[in-house]
This record gives structure tokens, sequence and C-alpha cells, in this order.
């Protein structure tokens, strides 16, 4: 169990010449305390978009500096890196494989901002290697995936934040506030719903070239060899099951993390409802669902999602949000605005429930980002640890699972992580990871 550093970086050097660090857990006797005045060395791992924008949110703050970058596609990491150098005045080292970049020792943290069915090994290597870890949301692509990453987490105590940002925002916030000091009675249930042109796909484009200054076996991983195709690549991989879980997945674990926040869940849902089907009208390039219904029974209240990608209004006259539903009130928010509608009390001639509103909310990366940095320095609790993430990755998964099976209705048992009612549901719970890759064991 014991490894030093200089069998960690002999043992990286061999895997990347294709043999996996399946289960190497080395200590972290080289990983440098970082004290309050110091500034926090980071890196990024997957360059092209929410990665680069959380780098950027890093680089805001003066204790945050860029040491390193790490991309598979040499064009997108290079004009990159070159807006770094004109707008932070940084030279980041440049890598095409991150195992590489994690020998690099003045690393403190690592940004991941890969697809998703790469975030549970790189932040396993990554905390092998010393580094905490901001890893972009969903935690990791299937159930097994998140159980070992909240593993690894409380085994090398870390600190690894999930970009579930949120969390850290004045809007969510306060609906926090308002549904837990019982300002709007008892909760009885939350309807949440989510409606978004893209998650239809694009035009269904044939396989193709693999283009230039692009390491496509790299960029697949653990995942199945297949022919590349520009609708598997760049920003479209989200709508296919060996990288992502379409729109429930890539919007579900936000506003379902909101959901569960209000009576701080941290387990899996119990059982679930589901309806998921592909109702577009015109055939589109992906595999994922376009139109969800999903309720998840809660002990004394529930859960409801509801999802058409291909159109972009819902109520309230909000593409998304959630209507927290109490007896004396319904808070309806989203991230840019708060509302709360009070019940009428007949008798007394009266709102339940005061009225509060706030328009002028803004996307809280910044805050998500400020609160990583303030934890790696203090070793306080994050915003959003493993746990958190965990929680809503499942709820995401297990009902994109029911609806790939065909079961309407799921058991899950959490202490078992398992289906009672379900053997082909059972099947998707770990992944088959291609070689040389390896799945990591905790």
């Amino acid at each position: 169990m014991e490894t030093n550093r200089r069998t960690f970086v002999k043992q990286t050097t061999l895997a990347s010449a294709g043999i996996g660090l399946a289960s190497m857990l080395p200590s972290q006797a080289w990983a440098r305390v970082v004290a309050p005045g110091d500034k926090v060395n980071v890196a990024l791992i997957g360059c092209n978009s929410m990665g680069f924008g959380i780098l950027k949110h890093h680089l805001g703050f003066p204790d945050a500096i860029c040491v390193a970058m790490c991309d598979i596609d040499e064009k997108v990491l290079n004009e990159r890196a070159a807006e770094i150098q004109k707008t932070f005045n940084q030279t980041p080292k440049l890598y095409k494989d991150f195992r590489k970049l994690l020998e690099q020792k003045d690393i403190d943290a690592v940004i991941i901002g890969t697809p998703d069915h790469w975030h549970c090994l790189i932040t396993v290597y990554a905390l092998q290697a010393g580094k905490h870890v901001y890893v972009e949301k969903p935690m990791a692509n299937t159930i097994a995936e998140c159980n070992i990453m909240v593993k690894a987490a409380n085994y090398y105590k870390k600190v690894v934040q999930v970009g579930q940002q949120q969390r850290s925002g004045f809007i969510f916030q306060k609906s926090m506030e308002l549904i837990k000091t019982g300002k709007i009675g008892k909760l009885r249930k939350i309807n949440i719903w989510a409606n978004f042109n893209y998650g239809v796909g694009p035009d269904a484009v044939p396989d193709g070239e693999i283009p230039a200054g692009v390491d496509y076996d790299m960029w697949l991983g653990p995942a199945p060899k297949r022919p590349f195709n520009a609708n598997r690549f760049h920003g479209w991989w989200r709508l296919y099951w060996d990288y992502g879980g379409g729109l429930m997945s890539d919007w579900g674990v936000h506003l379902l993390d909101m959901a569960l926040w209000t009576k701080d869940i941290v387990k899996a849902p119990e059982k679930v409802l589901v309806y998921g089907a592909n109702t577009y009208h015109e055939k589109k390039a992906r595999e994922t669902f376009d139109s969800m219904s999903v309720t998840f029974p809660k002990d004394d209240f529930v859960i409801n999602w509801d999802m058409t990608a291909g159109v972009q209004r819902g109520p309230y006259d909000m593409m998304y949000g959630l209507a927290f539903v109490g007896d004396d009130a319904t808070i309806v928010a989203n991230r840019s605005k708060i509302n709360v509608f009070p019940e009428w009390d007949d008798d007394n001639k009266k709102n339940k429930a005061e009225e509060f509103k706030f328009l002028d909310g803004k996307e809280s990366h910044n805050e998500h980002v400020r609160n990583f940095l303030d934890c790696i320095k203090s070793g306080q609790k994050n915003a959003c640890p493993p746990e958190i993430g965990r929680a809503a990755a499942l709820h995401v998964h297990i009902a994109n699972i029911a609806a790939r099976v065909g079961e309407p209705f799921l058991l899950w048992d959490d202490e078992k992580n398992q289906f009672t009612n379900s053997a082909a549901a059972n099947k998707l719970i770990t992944p088959e990871y291609r070689a040389p890759w390896t799945l990591p064991k905790f």
C-alpha cells in the first residue's frame, strides 16, 4: 500500500507506455501543504470547454497560478495556452498525456474538464499523485465509478470539489434558507424541468478521418474502440452512453442536486418511476433520450423531473427551473431569479408566507472555485464533496438505467450497491474498461 514518489513516477511512466495503475495506492508524503498565504498551483486536464472556463475562474483570483495544461487535441491545447499567456501572462507546461502532467511536482490542484467517462480514472490518479481535484459534473459516468471516487477521496484526504456550482450561489443558498427555516411551511413536492434544444443532437454525419493533432485513442481511453465521428467528439459526446448521459445527466445533476439539498440527502434513490423515450419528430445523431419523466418518492415528499429536448419553454415561462412546493408558499427558482409565491389564508385574509423576489442572479462558478481554493488552504469541508456529487449523479444514472433497460420501476439497495428487481439494470452499474486501462479498486 505504501509507495514513495520515486516509485510512483516510475509506475506512471510505465503506465504511459500502456500499463494501467489499477490499484496502486501510494503515500502522499511528497504532497505540498498549501498555507493560507500561499499561491495555489493549478493544472487543467481537458481544455476545450467548461474546464477552460473553470481554469479562468481560478486565474481570476490572485492566489492561483496555472502551471500545466493537458489536452489530446493539439489545436485546442495551443489555442488555450496562448489565451492564458495573453490574458494572464502565464506560461504553463503543455502535455497531451495527463499521466505525464501528474508527474509535475509543483502542481497543487488539478481541474478535470474531460468527457465524463474519464472523470473517475483521472481523479484517482490525481489523488494518488497528491493533488487536490476540481472535477466537473456529473462526478462520473457510472454508479461504480462514483463509488470509487468517494472512497478514493476519503482515503487520500484531499479536497475534491465536484462542479455543482449552484451550491455556492446566492439564489439557491437563499432558497435553502427559506425552506429549512420553515418559511414556506412543510415541503411537499419539488417539480423540476429542463427543456433545451441541444438535447436532440445534431444531424447525422458519416464516420471520418481523425483530425490532425488529435490523439483519438487517448480520447477514447477506457471507452470502447469506435471509428472517429465528429458527432461523438467535441461537445456532442455527452449524447452517447459511452461518454455521458444526455440532457438528463448534463442538467439533471445540477437541478436534482438542489432538490436533494433541501433535506441534505446524500444517498441514492431507493426507488424510481421512469418514462424515457425519443419523441422528437426528426432523426438526429444521439443515443440518449430526448424526453424523460421521472418520479423520485422520498420519505415525506416527492421529487418530479421532467425534460423535453428540442423545446425551450417551460413552466413559469422558464426554460429550466425548480418549484419547491410547500403548504404556505412555492419557491420558483433558476440560476437567474427566485420568486416566493405565498398561498392565501382565507380565514385571516392574508398571505400565509412573506413574498420574496430576486431577479439579478448570476452564475456561481466564481464562488465555487473560491470555496475550493479556500478549503485547500484551510482544510475545511468544501461546498460539494464527492458524497454530494455521488448522490446527484446516482439519481441521474439510475433514472437513465431504468429507461435504457425498459424498467419503468426500479428498486435500489444503497448498502448492497445493487438493484433488487432487475438483473438487466445491474449489468449497467460497473463499466468494462478497454485495455490497457483498468478500473481502480478500493
